[in-house]
């Protein structure tokens, strides 16, 4: 277990960049960082973490914006301002190498970080990340962009849309649990989350993709099978990729037993 003693089902709170920031930290071995998608939260890996915490340090955030830790003040929700953010998490839980993990948006932030901090990621672990500007952007996000859909998202505050968007996001034989909905709508109810996500949504992220080559980290590419706009196989030389038949973009809950063992073989980490 990790020196500093956390526990393996308490949520811990740190001050991180002017916010305070909600995390999870517990297991046994070399540090794996796990960063969630866009409107996810650290809950996502929740199933994952415990397959894995047995093999690693796990440590979990939930991004700015997102979860418990919420919207951030300066309104920022540019790549290159994650990646700052996650340069002084790792500072603040004194974590000086890790493998770096991430799931759509925590995906882009994890290989930006890469390219940027290469000397902080021994591994890079992608899934279903974003970054090549021909991914099809989700409907929550082609509705933030669009000023009637704006409104409607600050107003439509409904359990059953919730649960109709996560829907949209799962592969054909997932059922969504409905904890998965409550958790999902709760979080996004929270103060600030919902207009946080339609001014990240709004944001218009630089095209870093040409440098994705530049990645030096070996790298673990996990792909939902109708997952467009990943070319991370073709461009990363030091890379391995799996396709996961049947999955949608929610990997990390609809595969978290395929994702855990493939970390695992990846990573050659053993308990």
């Amino acid at each position: 277990m990790h020196e500093g003693g956390f526990g393996r089902d308490q949520a811990y709170d740190s001050l991180v960049d002017g916010m305070k920031v909600r995390f999870k930290r517990y297991g046994y071995g070399p540090t794996l960082l796990l960063l969630h998608g866009s409107g996810g939260s650290l809950e996502s890996f929740d199933e994952i973490a415990w397959h894995l915490s047995w093999r690693f340090d796990v440590v979990r955030v939930d991004l700015p914006g997102f979860g418990h830790t919420g919207p951030r003040p300066d309104r920022d929700y540019r790549i290159e301002t994650y990646v700052e953010f996650v340069r002084l998490f790792l500072i603040d839980q004194q974590i000086e190498r890790c493998v770096l993990g991430g799931h759509s948006l925590g995906g882009n932030i994890a290989w930006n970080f890469a390219l940027t901090h290469p000397e902080q990621v021994d591994r890079l672990i992608l899934m279903n990340a974003t970054g090549y500007p021909d991914k099809a952007l989700p409907p929550a996000f082609l509705l933030a962009r669009n000023p009637v859909g704006r409104q409607l998202m600050r107003h439509l505050s409904a359990r059953a849309a919730t649960a109709h968007s996560l829907r949209q996001m799962v592969g054909p034989d997932f059922q969504v649990p409905e904890s998965m909905i409550d958790r999902a709508h709760q979080l996004m109810d929270r103060p600030g989350n919902r207009e946080a996500f339609i001014d990240f949504a709004r944001t218009d992220q630089k095209d870093n993709s040409a440098a994705i080559p530049k990645i030096m980290a070996p790298t673990l590419i996990l792909r939902g099978s109708d997952i467009d706009g990943q070319h991370f196989g073709r461009d990363i030389n030091d890379s391995a990729e799996k396709v996961l038949p049947g999955v949608g973009h929610l990997m990390p809950e609809e595969a978290p037993v395929e994702v855990a063992r493939a970390i695992i073989k990846f990573t050659g980490v053993r308990s």
